[in-house]
C-alpha cells in the first residue's frame, strides 16, 4: 500500500505526480495493527523528502533519488531517543487513559494540570485512579465526554467507525481535503542556501505542542531550517521534548502580555514560515488571524494543525491523537480484531507523526512556489483527516505482522548532549542524494533560549 498512500499524499500536495516515481521505499515487515500504518509512516515521511527533493529542483539542481527505509520509519513514528544512563519521564499522567462507562468506553486525556482538574470536577472525586474508576462507571459515554468538555478537560468517547461516519463531526471532517491550502500576496523569498542544507537560513516560527506540529518543525530543522519555538510560561513537555526538539532553539513568551504579543509580533514578522497548532480561533481572539499575520509578514508561509477539523460543531474542541482514535473507530476496530474487550489503540501515535511530515511537505512545497511566483501559503492539516486516510488502508491479519527487532546497528553512532542527558538516536528514516537528514542542535530544554532570531 506504500505506492498508493504516497501517491494520495502527493496529490493532496498538489505536487507533480511524475516526481513521486522517483521515491524507493526499502525493508520489509510492519508494525502490528488493522491499518497499513508502516506504509502510513514510510509515505508520510517520503513526501516530506520529496518536497525536500522538488525544492532543491526549483533552485537549479539536479533531480535527486529519495529513498525511505520502512523500518526505520516505523521505529521513528514510535520514537527516535534512546537515553544513556536515564530514564524519562512517564508519557502519560497517572489519571490519564482509558475507563469503561455505564454503555462503553471514554479515554481522559490528563497530562495538563487544568486538564486533569477539569477532568476531576467533571466526575466530583478525588484525585484517584481508584476513584476516578468507580465515578466513572456511572456515567454514559457521551454524556461524561460533553461533562468533561464543558468543564475545559479533554476526553473522547469510544465511537465504532460508522458512527463517527455519521457524527456531524466526522462528516464535517471527511469532508474537508487531506491538505487544505490556499495562495496569498505575494512577498520576499530565499531560495537554497546550499545543496547539501537546502533550508539553511530559512526562518520557521513553531508554536506547536505535542505532537504533530514539533514532527513538522524536527523535519524542517533536519534540513537546516533556523526553528526557533515559543512556548508559554511554565509550559513542559518533560516525555516529549527530548523527542522532538531536536535541532530547534525554544524560547518562552507570554502572548496573553502586551510585551509578549509585541515580541512574538516581531519575530513573525521576520519569518519564512509559521508552525502552530492553537484551536481555531485562538490566533483570532489576540488580533493575529490569518489576515494580519500576512499583513505583518507578506509571502508567510502558514501551516496549522486542528484536532478534529477545521469545519463542524468541533473545530475549537481540544483534542490529541489517542483522542481521536477513540472518537473515529481506530480503537474500537482495534478492539474487535485483537478481542481484548477494551480500547486497542495503534502502535504508534500515528496520526500525529503522519500529519507531523504532511505539514512538514506542505511547508516546503509552499517555499517552492514562493520561489517560483513569489505567493505565500495558507495550509490547514488535522488529525481526524489523517485518520480517515489510514482507515481506507484496513491489513488483514495485520496484527500478526511484525519487524525485525532493533539492534545496535539501527542507532547513529554519536551520543547527543541531549538537555536531560545524553541519549543515541535512531538512524535518519529518509535519504536524499546529496542533502542527508541531520541535525545541528541537540534537543534542549523547552525556554532555554532567548525570543530572537
Amino acid at each position: 500500500m506504500f505506492d498508493a498512500t504516497l501517491r494520495e499524499i502527493w496529490s493532496a500536495l498538489d505536487g507533480p505526480p511524475a516526481l513521486a516515481a522517483g521515491v524507493r521505499a526499502t525493508a520489509q515487515g510492519a508494525l502490528p495493527s488493522v491499518f497499513a500504518v508502516t506504509d502510513l509512516a514510510a509515505a508520510s515521511i517520503a513526501a516530506a523528502g520529496l518536497a525536500v527533493a522538488e525544492y532543491r529542483q526549483a533552485a537549479g539542481d539536479a533531480a535527486r533519488e529519495v529513498v525511505v527505509d520502512r523500518r526505520l520509519a516505523s521505529f521513528w513514528f514510535q520514537s527516535s531517543l534512546r537515553p544513556q544512563g536515564w530514564t524519562p519521564p512517564p508519557l502519560w499522567d497517572p489519571l490519564a487513559g482509558d475507563y469503561p462507562t455505564r454503555d462503553g468506553w471514554i479515554r481522559l486525556h490528563t497530562n495538563a494540570p487544568q486538564h486533569r482538574a477539569a477532568a476531576l470536577a467533571a466526575l466530583g472525586c478525588a484525585e484517584d485512579r481508584a476513584a476516578a474508576d468507580a465515578a466513572v462507571k456511572s456515567w454514559r459515554a457521551d454524556d461524561l465526554e460533553t461533562a468533561v468538555v464543558a468543564a475545559g478537560g479533554c476526553a473522547a468517547a469510544m465511537r465504532p467507525a460508522d458512527a463517527w461516519r455519521a457524527h456531524p463531526q466526522g462528516l464535517a471532517a471527511n469532508a474537508e481535503p487531506l491538505m487544505a491550502t490556499q495562495t496569498t500576496g505575494a512577498g520576499r523569498a530565499r531560495g537554497p542556501a546550499r545543496p547539501d542544507r537546502p533550508l539553511e537560513g530559512l526562518r520557521v516560527l513553531d508554536c506547536t505542542r505535542i505532537l504533530a506540529g514539533p514532527v513538522a518543525t524536527r523535519f524542517l530543522a533536519a534540513y537546516g531550517a533556523d526553528v526557533l519555538r515559543i512556548d508559554p510560561p511554565g509550559w513542559e513537555e518533560p516525555s516529549a521534548a527530548p523527542e522532538v526538539a531536536l535541532g530547534k532553539r525554544c524560547a518562552r513568551l507570554d502572548l496573553k502580555t502586551a510585551d509578549g504579543l509585541a515580541r512574538f509580533g516581531a519575530l513573525m514578522a521576520q519569518a519564512d514560515v509559521f508552525v502552530h497548532g492553537y484551536r481555531a480561533d485562538a490566533l483570532e481572539r489576540l488580533g493575529l488571524g490569518a489576515a494580519a499575520r500576512q499583513a505583518l509578514r507578506p509571502g508567510l508561509i502558514d501551516v496549522s494543525l486542528d484536532a478534529y477539523g477545521w469545519r463542524g460543531p468541533w473545530r475549537d474542541r481540544r483534542g490529541f491523537d489517542s483522542l481521536v482514535q477513540m472518537s473515529c473507530g481506530i480503537a474500537e476496530a482495534g478492539m474487535v480484531a485483537a478481542r481484548t474487550g477494551r480500547p486497542h489503540p495503534l502502535p504508534a501515535q500515528a496520526l500525529d507523526h503522519a500529519t507531523g511530515y504532511l505539514m512538514a511537505a506542505a511547508a516546503v512545497r509552499a517555499l517552492t512556489r514562493r520561489l517560483r511566483t513569489g505567493e505565500g501559503t495558507i495550509a490547514h492539516a488535522s488529525l481526524a483527516r489523517t485518520a480517515s486516510l489510514l482507515m481506507a488502508r484496513r491489513v488483514e491479519n495485520g496484527l500478526a505482522a511484525s519487524l525485525a527487532r532493533e539492534t545496535d546497528d539501527d542507532l547513529a553512532p554519536a551520543v547527543e548532549a541531549n538537555g536531560r542527558g545524553p541519549a543515541r538516536r535512531l538512524k535518519p528514516p529518509l535519504a536524499i542524494d546529496g542533502a542527508p537528514m541531520r541535525w545541528a542542535l541537540p534537543a534542549p530544554l523547552l525556554g532555554s533560549s532567548p525570543p530572537e532570531w
